[in-house]
């Protein structure tokens, strides 16, 4: 394949992968805490070997995620809570720990707060909450200090990554960190509501024709040169 081919391919391919992201979005603009996924794109230019040439390919080189806050809708759950501000819930998971921004808890047969997985929502000292089933009121302030029927139990853990570039996207709303975490200590928790997806639908959609019209666009590019050098080769080869 010629250079015009190569060029043309990486075009091809990055939007491709923004596609998916863009699916990915759209396909989750009802999960619950679920947070904008966007491709970051790298542009590589080299020079030629005549004056003044260069040739520029581009690639999808990262992920990033929106921290914009979704909407808080409310539920009238105990255990459905949302962050306003900054900061993520820690839960356990087999993998080990996890952030996420959904807060559709409830307890597993254990009285262990759990999420729809079944992972273990944890407190500020790393460890798993307990609420005896006997328990008739569950209060959460907005500090995240739980109370059950009236005396506190234990408060709910939540942290803040100070280098994003660390923070790594699992299974939909976990997300995982390779750097240190911190407490946050400003964001405030809502006990009874939960937070929705950030994606704004309108504009995914639009987004999703205009990748897809650059795709088609760009594929339209790539046949035509195609032909070009079929008609070349018609032309200038050996005769049969």
């Amino acid at each position: 394949m010629d250079l015009t081919g190569y060029v043309a391919l990486t075009r091809q391919s990055g939007l491709l992968k923004e596609m998916q992201s863009v699916a990915n979005n759209i396909a989750n603009i009802s999960t619950t805490g679920f947070r904008r996924e966007g491709v970051v794109f790298a542009e590589m230019v080299e020079a030629l070997p005549i004056e003044g040439g260069s040739v520029a390919m581009t690639a999808a080189r990262g992920r990033y995620s929106d921290d914009i806050q979704g909407a808080m809708v409310p539920t009238g759950g105990s255990l459905d809570l949302a962050i306003e501000g900054d900061g993520f819930f820690t839960v356990q998971t087999a993998a080990g720990l996890r952030l996420t921004r959904a807060g559709a808890f409830s307890r597993n047969a254990d009285g262990e707060v759990v999420n729809v997985d079944g992972h273990q929502l944890l407190d500020e000292g790393g460890g798993p909450i307990v609420i005896p089933f006997e328990a008739r009121d569950i209060g959460i302030a907005s500090d995240g200090t739980l109370s059950v029927d009236g005396a506190p139990v234990a408060r709910v853990g939540l942290v803040t990554v100070e280098d994003q570039s660390r923070l790594f996207r699992e299974g939909g709303v976990l997300f995982r960190s390779d750097g240190p975490t911190t407490p946050v200590e400003e964001a405030r928790m809502v006990q009874g509501f939960l937070e929705e997806s950030n994606v704004n639908a309108v504009g995914e959609m639009a987004r999703m024709i205009e990748v897809q019209r650059a795709y088609e666009y760009g594929q339209k590019l790539l046949d035509q040169h195609d032909e070009r050098i079929r008609s070349v080769v018609r032309t200038f080869g050996p005769k049969g």
